[in-house]
C-alpha cells in the first residue's frame, strides 16, 4: 500500500520548522565567528598567528576607499532629494526657512548610516560572500586547515576590522556629501547661503546626534561582514551555489540593517 502524502498543513509546518532551525543555526554560527574573531584579534600573537596589518589594509582599501565614488554620488543625490521634498512640504506651512533643521537630523541620524550600510552590503557584503563561497567550493578553506592556518584569523578578522573602521568613516563622509548637496540646492532655491545653511545645521545638531549615526554604522558593518561570511562558508552546489549565497547574503544584510535601524530608532524614541 502506498503511503498517504502529507497534507498542506503538515508540509507548511515542516518547511517553517526547517527554516526556523536553519535561521537559528546561522545566528549561532555568526555569534561563534564574532567570538573567534575577537579571540584571534587579541590572542593571535600569543599563539604565533597574529592578524596581519597588511591584510587589514587591503580589506580597508577594498571595502572603503574603492567604494567612495559611488557612495558619495548616491548620497549626494539623496541629499538633494531630501531637500526637494522637505522644501515642498514646508512650503505648505510657510516654514521653508526651517528646512535645514529637518535635513540635518534626517541625514546625520538616519539616512547617512542607513543608505551607506545598504550600499556597502550590496557591494562589499556580496563580494565577501562570493569570495568565501568560491574558496569553499575549491576546497581552499580545507587547505588552510591542513596548513595549520585558522580561516577565521586569516580571512574573517581582517575583513571585520576593516568594516568596523571604514563604515563609520564612510558614513561621516557621506553625511558631509549629502549635506553639501542639500545645501547647494537650498542655496539655489531659497537663496540661503551655504555658510548659513551649515551654521544652522551645526546649531541644530549635537555631538550625540552624530555619534548616534556613527554608532549604528559600526553595528551595520559588523552585520554585513558576519552575514557575508556565514553565507559564503555554507555554500553548496558549485558555481550556482555561489550565486545563490551571494544574493542571499545581500538580501539578509539589507534586511538586517533596516530591521536593526528600526529597532534602534524605537528604543531611542522611548528612552
Amino acid at each position: 500500500m502506498s503511503e498517504t502524502p502529507p497534507n498542506l498543513f503538515v508540509r507548511t509546518a515542516d518547511n517553517v520548522g526547517r527554516k526556523t532551525l536553519t535561521g537559528i543555526e546561522e545566528i549561532g554560527n555568526g555569534a561563534t565567528i564574532i567570538a573567534q574573531s575577537v579571540f584571534w584579534l587579541f590572542m593571535g600573537p600569543r599563539y604565533g598567528q597574529p592578524v596581519r596589518a597588511g591584510s587589514v589594509v587591503v580589506q580597508m582599501m577594498e571595502a572603503g576607499i574603492f567604494a567612495i565614488p559611488i557612495l558619495v554620488l548616491l548620497n549626494a543625490a539623496i541629499g538633494v532629494m531630501l531637500a526637494i521634498q522637505s522644501i515642498y512640504m514646508l512650503k505648505i506651512f510657510g516654514a521653508e526657512a526651517r528646512v535645514t533643521d529637518g535635513i540635518g537630523f534626517v541625514i546625520v541620524r538616519e539616512f547617512g548610516p542607513l543608505i551607506t550600510g545598504i550600499l556597502i552590503a550590496g557591494r562589499t557584503g556580496s563580494s565577501l560572500a562570493a569570495r568565501l563561497g568560491t574558496m569553499r567550493i575549491n576546497q581552499e578553506l580545507d587547505a588552510l586547515h591542513v596548513m595549520g592556518i585558522n580561516p577565521v584569523r586569516f580571512l574573517v578578522v581582517p575583513a571585520l576590522v576593516a568594516m568596523v573602521i571604514m563604515v563609520p568613516l564612510l558614513t561621516f563622509l557621506c553625511d558631509v556629501a549629502s549635506l553639501l548637496a542639500a545645501g547647494l540646492y537650498v542655496q539655489i532655491t531659497l537663496d540661503i547661503s551655504l555658510a548659513a545653511f551649515f551654521n544652522q545645521v551645526v546649531d541644530v545638531l549635537s555631538v550625540g546626534d552624530l555619534m548616534h549615526g556613527l554608532g549604528k554604522s559600526v553595528l551595520f558593518g559588523i552585520l554585513i561582514c558576519i552575514i557575508g561570511v556565514v553565507n559564503g562558508a555554507s555554500v553548496t552546489g558549485g558555481a550556482e551555489g555561489v550565486g545563490k549565497v551571494t544574493t542571499r547574503a545581500v538580501v539578509q544584510a539589507i534586511s538586517a540593517i533596516v530591521l536593526t535601524d528600526m529597532l534602534i530608532v524605537y528604543i531611542a524614541t522611548i528612552s
